[in-house]
């Protein structure tokens, strides 16, 4: 079996607690983390450094392409530098996560990240989260889980991390920016967000983060040889 199959490929909605349940797998797996989602963020970060026009897919996708982005793994996760500035931190802001979808759905920008996604999961065993793993990035995953919960509790949950960072938070108004962000994702040309055929779909709605780091470990381990 080759290194790209031994990926736990995790996808789902805005606010599924994906990030969060990834990491910790891979810690209890021994493995490492791929957060993709961390990739885009950058690729934002950098447009808005750089000034460049959000509304230029080809400014967008030419400033992604000249991105010197790196990663190194830590205790805890993968911590994401740019120009060897590490901005693990500046590409989790409200700003950038609005920006996202200017990016996520050009088709040259998800070619170029994904490239790198997969160049990554060829060198080791990794958890892999983001929208698109199971389908696109690794679709021969040996194990694909589909994360999903109620948009309210989606809304709650990512309320409560932004407020434990220190950050104010309007939960009406974030419910209704990650509805439209599932809307874009679901809907968008290139590489829309949907569960793998595959994929075993876990209802997080009702579950505390023990309980959903336990089900994906015990799937992991059942299909990663």
């Amino acid at each position: 079996m080759s290194t790209a199959t031994q990926i736990v490929a995790i996808d789902g909605p805005a606010g599924a607690g994906k990030s969060t349940v990834a990491r910790r797998a891979a810690q209890a797996l021994g493995i490492a983390f791929l957060d993709t989602g961390a990739m885009y963020r950058a690729a934002t970060w950098y447009a808005m450094h750089k000034g460049v026009n959000l509304d230029d897919p080809e400014a967008l996708a030419a400033c992604t392409r000249a991105m010197p982005l790196t990663f190194s793994e830590a205790s805890g996760g993968m911590r994401v530098f740019v120009d060897g500035e590490d901005i693990s931190e500046a590409i989790r802001t409200p700003e950038v996560t609005r920006q996202i979808y200017r990016l996520d759905e050009i088709p040259e920008v998800r070619d170029h990240l994904v490239a790198l996604q997969r160049e990554v999961g060829e060198a080791a065993p990794h958890v892999a989260e983001g929208r698109d793993i199971g389908t696109v990035v690794f679709p021969q995953a040996a194990c694909k889980i589909y994360m999903d919960a109620a948009p309210e509790e989606r809304a709650r949950r990512r309320a409560e991390e932004l407020r434990a960072k220190g950050q104010e938070v309007d939960e009406a108004a974030l419910a209704e920016e990650i509805r439209q962000r599932d809307t874009r994702a679901m809907n968008r040309e290139h590489a829309p967000l949907r569960r793998a055929d595959d994929a075993i779909l876990l209802d997080t709605t009702h579950l505390d983060l023990d309980a959903v780091v336990e089900k994906v470990v015990a799937l992991a381990k059942e299909r990663l040889c």
